[in-house]
């Protein structure tokens, strides 16, 4: 059964509400005083200063569809600092994991982010938002960009894209309108990895913005997005 959520191109399925309501059962038995905040509507205070950021499944139309480009995404944020996450591929066969200052793994082997210096050698992935307005104005930068990197991907899952990232897949990644539950985790990872992962205007991802580069790529892969006005794609 598939129902829709922001618009109609939004979809959502029984098994991101039945994958939710595991990882929530779980989270209840474990850390039962622990603050939780779920894609599929949840957001249960706390008291302990820990709270749980679920996406039960991160690219859902790619899962309904068939397609690899999906993922189950989980931090847990400190007092107000991401300080886990944990981005599960089960397609591939993938976990990765980072804790805040030990480094990014996948399946407990240590990753690093792309050693690539040159913009015009990078592989960047983006996303568009549901919103069909939205999407023609976020198309509008793409054409403003794509003649200055290598090539684009578009892979549908942002939690994939950061892992993509940390594991030197694409060079960089940026897509703008990121609720939490999409970029917590994987923006770690990222991070743990080696790359640097913020906003147009050097503060931490968020709704508006999310990039994610290796430090040789990042200001010359803002500059662009800058120039083309993606802030407001």
């Amino acid at each position: 059964m598939v129902d829709t959520k922001t618009t109609g191109t939004d979809m959502v399925t029984e098994m991101d509400k039945a994958s939710e309501a595991l990882i929530l059962g779980r989270l209840a038995n474990e850390r039962p005083d622990d603050a939780v905040l779920g894609e599929e509507g949840t957001d249960r205070p706390g008291s302990t200063g820990v709270r749980w950021i679920v996406d039960p499944i991160d690219g859902t139309t790619n899962y309904l569809y068939g397609h690899a480009g999906f993922a189950i995404s989980i931090a847990a944020e400190i007092n107000g600092e991401i300080a886990i996450g944990v981005v599960h591929d089960p397609l591939h066969g993938e976990v990765f994991t980072a804790i805040r200052g030990h480094g990014a793994f996948r399946n407990g082997l240590a990753i690093h982010a792309s050693a690539e210096t040159k913009l015009s050698h990078a592989l960047v992935a983006t996303g568009f938002s549901y919103e069909p307005d939205r999407r023609q104005r976020q198309a509008a930068v793409l054409g403003k960009i794509i003649g200055s990197v290598r090539d684009i991907r578009r892979m549908g899952a942002a939690s994939v894209d950061l892992c993509s990232v940390a594991c030197g897949r694409v060079d960089a990644y940026y897509e703008r309108g990121l609720q939490p539950w999409d970029h917590a985790a994987g923006a770690l990872i990222a991070t743990e990895a080696g790359a640097l992962v913020g906003n147009l205007t050097g503060g931490a991802p968020e709704f508006e913005f999310c990039l994610a580069a290796p430090a040789a790529l990042f200001n010359g892969l803002r500059s662009l997005l800058v120039d083309a006005d993606a802030a407001n794609a």
